[in-house]
C-alpha cells in the first residue's frame, strides 16, 4: 500500500462512521418547549377589563347548570352560589377568589424521569391528537379506529422527538367495549411508551381505573402527592357541567391529578358569532370549572382550556385555521395569563378530508397561532384531520415532524459570543464564503433545523427515488419508525400487576358497545 493510498482509506473509513451515524436510529426526545420570544397579545387593557367584567355579569346573573349533580350543588350553595334547580349563580368576584388556589405551574411526572414536563409559565408541552373514532392511512384509506390502530400511534409518539406527551385517547378503538377499552389504552401508555399521558374522562369509575393503574405503575403514595396524569374535561358550551365530565373531574381532583377544564366551542352555534362575545362566554365557563375543581380539593392542578372553531354558515362545518378563531385564542393566553394559570388551546387542526394543501395550511396557522398565543399544553399538535373525526397516520409524523420548527422559532435570537459570529464574519472577508471557514465547521451540526420527512433533494435525484410527494414520503417515515421502535423497558413485577389489574376489571362487568 503507498502512502498515497493511506488518506484515501481514512477518508472512506470517516465518510462510513458518518453514514452509520445519519442512518443509524436515536430514540430522542427534545425537552419541553422553553419559550425566549414574546407572547402576541391582541386586547388592550380595557379590552380586558370588558371581557372580565362581561364574564361576571354572565356567572351573577345568566348563571350555569350542573346537571345531574346534585353534591355538585351542595357544595356551591355552601360556598355562597344561589342555586335555582340545576342552574348555579355565583355571586361576582367568588369564582375568581377560588381560583386562587389553582396553581400556576405544576410538574407531570413521567415513568422516566427525564420525560416529565413542567406546564405553565413559559413552557409549551406538545400532545398528539385526542379522540376520532376514524383512522386513515395511504394503503387503508379511512376506516373505524382499532387497537392494533392505538397501539401504532403510541409507537410513534414515543418515536417522534419533538413530541413531550403520549397524549390520552390518541384514536378511539371501536373494536373493543366500550366500558373496557380505556384500560387498553390506558396500558398501551404504559408498556408501549415511557412519555407522560392523560387518564380517561369518559365516566367517573373510568377515571378512578385510572388512578388506580398509576398507583400501581408510580406507586399508591407517590401518585397522591405528585401529577402523573392531565386529563381533558369539556364544558358542553354553552354554559352547562354535565354529570359525567364533572365526575371525572372530581375523581382527579380529589387525587390531585390535572384537569383540562375546556368549553367546546363552534362560534355561531355555541358561542356568539364574535370575537369578544365568544371570549366572554370561555372566560365565564373556565372561571366556574376551575372554581368547582378547587372546591373540590383546594390546590388541585387545572389548566385554562379553550377549543375555538369558527363555522361554515353554509354548511355548518366547523371551519380552522381562520383569523376569527385564532384571535379568539390570543385573547384567550391573555385572560389565562390575568388569572395566573396554565393555558390549553391551538393544535393541528383542520378540515381536510387528506394531508393535502388545504391541511397543510390550516394546520401551520393553528400550530404557529399556539405558539405565539403562549399556550402551555397543546393537545392536538399531530394527526388530527377532518376536524377530528380522523386520526391519520401520514399526517400524525409530518405534523409531528413540524413541530421541531416550533422549537427552534421558540428559542428567539441568541445574542451570545458564538451567535454572534464576529471571528466568522473576520476569517472570511469580503468576497469570501462561510462553508468551510471554523464557525461553520463548528456548529453546522445544530445551526438549522432539518426536516426528517420533507424532500429539498435536486430535481434529478428527487425523479430518479420515485418523485414521491409528501404524504408519500411520510407513509414511508412511518414505515420506518414503526420497524425501528424499540419497547422501554419496565419492572416486570409492575407490568404483570398492570395485566392483572386490567384482566380483574374486565372480567368484573360484561361487554359494552354503547
Amino acid at each position: 500500500m503507498t502512502d498515497a493510498a493511506q488518506p484515501r482509506r481514512s477518508r472512506g473509513g470517516g465518510g462510513a462512521a458518518r453514514r452509520a451515524e445519519r442512518t443509524s436510529v436515536k430514540i430522542e426526545t427534545a425537552k419541553y418547549i422553553e419559550r425566549n420570544i414574546p407572547n402576541f397579545e391582541v386586547l388592550t387593557a380595557e379590552a380586558l377589563e370588558v371581557i372580565e367584567a362581561n364574564a361576571e355579569t354572565i356567572l351573577e346573573e345568566v348563571g350555569v347548570n350542573f346537571v345531574n349533580n346534585p353534591g355538585a350543588l351542595e357544595l356551591w350553595r355552601e360556598a355562597g352560589a344561589l342555586i335555582e334547580g340545576e342552574r348555579v349563580r355565583i355571586p361576582r368576584g367568588l369564582a375568581r377568589k377560588l381560583c386562587e388556589t389553582a396553581p400556576s405551574q405544576f410538574t407531570q411526572h413521567a415513568r422516566n424521569p427525564e420525560k416529565s414536563v413542567v406546564i405553565g409559565g413559559k413552557n409549551l408541552v406538545l400532545a398528539p391528537v385526542y379522540g376520532p373514532p376514524f383512522v386513515r392511512d395511504a394503503n387503508g384509506g379511512r376506516r373505524y379506529a382499532t387497537l392494533a390502530d392505538f397501539q401504532k400511534f403510541v409507537k410513534l409518539g414515543y418515536m417522534s422527538k419533538w413530541l413531550h406527551h403520549s397524549g390520552g385517547t390518541v384514536c378511539e378503538p371501536t373494536d373493543v367495549p366500550v366500558n373496557k377499552r380505556h384500560l387498553d389504552m390506558l396500558l398501551a401508555h404504559m408498556e408501549l411508551s415511557d412519555k407522560p399521558f392523560m387518564g380517561s374522562v369518559t365516566e367517573p369509575s373510568r377515571a378512578q381505573d385510572s388512578v388506580d393503574m398509576c398507583g400501581i405503575l408510580f406507586g399508591k403514595d407517590f401518585v397522591q402527592e405528585n401529577t402523573v396524569m392531565t386529563s381533558l374535561i369539556n364544558i358542553n358550551s354553552p354554559m352547562t357541567f354535565d354529570d359525567v365530565m364533572m365526575g371525572a373531574l372530581e375523581v382527579y381532583a380529589k387525587n390531585m391529578q390535572a384537569c383540562i377544564i375546556s368549553p367546546f366551542i363552534v362560534g355561531g352555534a355555541m358561542a356568539p358569532v364574535s370575537v369578544a362575545g365568544t371570549l366572554t362566554q370561555v372566560l365565564a365557563e373556565v372561571l366556574a370549572g376551575v372554581a368547582y375543581s378547587q372546591l373540590v380539593r383546594k390546590g388541585a392542578p387545572v389548566i385554562f382550556g379553550a377549543f375555538v372553531s369558527s363555522i361554515d354558515m353554509n354548511s355548518g362545518a366547523p371551519t380552522f385555521g381562520t383569523p376569527e378563531a385564532s384571535l379568539v385564542t390570543y385573547g384567550a393566553g391573555q385572560l389565562a395569563r390575568r388569572l395566573n394559570l396554565p393555558f390549553r388551546s391551538a393544535g393541528s387542526f383542520c378540515g381536510s378530508k387528506l394531508p393535502d394543501a388545504q391541511a397543510a395550511y390550516e394546520t401551520a396557522n393553528s400550530l404557529n397561532m399556539g405558539l405565539l398565543s403562549g399556550v402551555n399544553f397543546m393537545l392536538h399538535a399531530c394527526g388530527w384531520l377532518e376536524g377530528g373525526l380522523v386520526a391519520d397516520f401520514e399526517k400524525f409524523v409530518m405534523d409531528a415532524d413540524q413541530l421541531g420548527a416550533l422549537h427552534g422559532l421558540a428559542k428567539g435570537v441568541p445574542v451570545d459570543e458564538n451567535a454572534q459570529a464576529m471571528e466568522a464574519i473576520r476569517e472570511v472577508g469580503p468576497g469570501g464564503h462561510y462553508l468551510g471557514c471554523a464557525h461553520t465547521q463548528a456548529n453546522f451540526k445544530s445551526a438549522f433545523w432539518k426536516s426528517e420527512v420533507l424532500d429539498y433533494k435536486p430535481f434529478e435525484q428527487w425523479e430518479e427515488e420515485g418523485a414521491r410527494d409528501t404524504r408519500q414520503l411520510a407513509s414511508a417515515r412511518v414505515d420506518y419508525l414503526l420497524a425501528n421502535y424499540q419497547q422501554p423497558a419496565m419492572d416486570p413485577a409492575v407490568r404483570e400487576a398492570l395485566l392483572a389489574y386490567v384482566a380483574e376489571r374486565k372480567a368484573s362487568m360484561p361487554d359494552a358497545f354503547l
